[in-house]
């Protein structure tokens, strides 16, 4: 059922009718031959985007060897993004997918001030909306979440938001108790039987989309 629910959703039409993270994706990356992936993790969804170039960068070793597998980008830097630096302009553009949460508020706010320097056409985010606890994923140290991100703060920083994955009741965070996998899509649901409420939650995003306040999680561009 966890394979029928994930070839689902990278379904062009069901992902273009319910506008999920892929699809946006995909859509503002359409204009861009360059993109620098922050936090790239060991399976980035850029991979789907038919980049002509593309740099993933992360700080956990494992990960970097997964996506080298995969070939997902051209080249690779592991490195703590925090402490990365490139010239301005030198990507069209600058992509960070869950990963602001994984730093503190202080880091987070460089790294977005960085990486409005980088791009040249757009920065992307997608966060939580607001704190949402997670245990550590897969052993690795920078997969605990140490901030919270809010809709209206984003867009004071003059960033568009669309909501993502759903009606935030029905999902929560992880305990340091529990712990889970990368890729477990039932990890977040809140209720059972999980596969119901899963369903339900797929489905209200048709909707939550446009009330990103109302999101378990955020999509967040930036035009420069």
């Amino acid at each position: 059922m966890e394979g029928l629910i994930k070839k689902l959703y990278y379904n062009e039409l069901i992902s273009h009718l319910f506008h999920t993270l892929l699809y946006c994706l995909k859509q503002e990356l359409k204009e861009c031959q360059s993109v620098l992936d922050l936090g790239c993790g060991p399976d980035s969804p850029v991979k789907y985007c038919n980049l002509e170039y593309s740099v993933g960068v992360d700080a956990f070793k494992l990960y970097i060897q997964e996506s080298k597998k995969k070939k997902i980008h051209n080249k690779y830097l592991l490195k703590d993004i925090t402490k990365t630096d490139f010239k301005p302009k030198s990507f069209d553009a600058v992509i960070m997918i869950d990963v602001l949460e994984h730093l503190e508020k202080k880091q987070g706010e460089k790294l977005l001030e960085k990486a409005e320097k980088w791009a040249k056409k757009k920065v992307i985010v997608s966060a939580p909306v607001g704190f949402l606890p997670q245990a550590s994923i897969d052993d690795n140290p920078f997969q605990s979440h140490r901030s919270g991100w809010a809709v209206e703060e984003m867009e004071k920083l003059g960033y568009k938001a669309h909501g993502m994955a759903g009606w935030k009741f029905l999902r929560r965070g992880s305990t340091l108790e529990e712990g889970y996998q990368e890729g477990d899509i039932f990890a977040t649901i809140r209720f059972s039987p999980k596969i119901f409420w899963l369903i339900i939650s797929e489905l209200t995003q048709a909707i939550i989309y446009y009330f990103p306040k109302l999101a378990f999680e955020a999509f967040y561009v930036k035009n420069l």
